[in-house]
């Protein structure tokens, strides 16, 4: 095999093994939403879990979930199953808002405890449920 091969492979292989351990990093975790587009969570208790292969989401009112995988630096989520039901509010509009998010396949980072979802449209900031600071 010709040295540029070989070095391609382990490029291949170290992406991969990163990207394991990011689902690792998030399998069997809960989050509490910090911040949506910059502004608290209407809800106090707005999370996202990360529970084996599915992911859920509630901002107030309506849940979300579906299943989720970690490519290069992204969360793959969906195809997401939503609930029907209208909200008042500023919680309807973060609900809209994290749902456009989680669909949009965004980047994220993960520094501790904090988590830091971005798309186009969207942002979230995160912090891990029993982590430090967390009552």
């Amino acid at each position: 095999m010709k040295q540029g091969c070989v070095a391609l492979l382990s490029v291949m292989a170290l992406g991969a093994c990163t990207a394991q351990h990011e689902a690792t990093d998030l399998a069997d975790s809960t989050w509490r939403f910090t911040e949506i587009d910059g502004a608290r969570p209407a809800a106090r208790d707005a999370q996202l879990v990360f529970d084996g292969a599915l992911l859920g989401a509630n901002v107030g009112c309506n849940g979300m979930g579906g299943p989720w995988r970690i490519e290069n630096d992204r969360l793959i989520a969906g195809p997401l199953e939503k609930g029907a039901t209208f909200c008042d509010g500023r919680v309807w509009g973060q609900e809209k808002a994290v749902g456009a998010l989680l669909v949009a396949a965004p980047r994220f980072a993960i520094r501790g405890d904090t988590m830091v979802l971005k798309s186009n449209g969207h942002t979230a900031e995160l912090r891990r449920k029993g982590g430090p600071g967390e009552g």
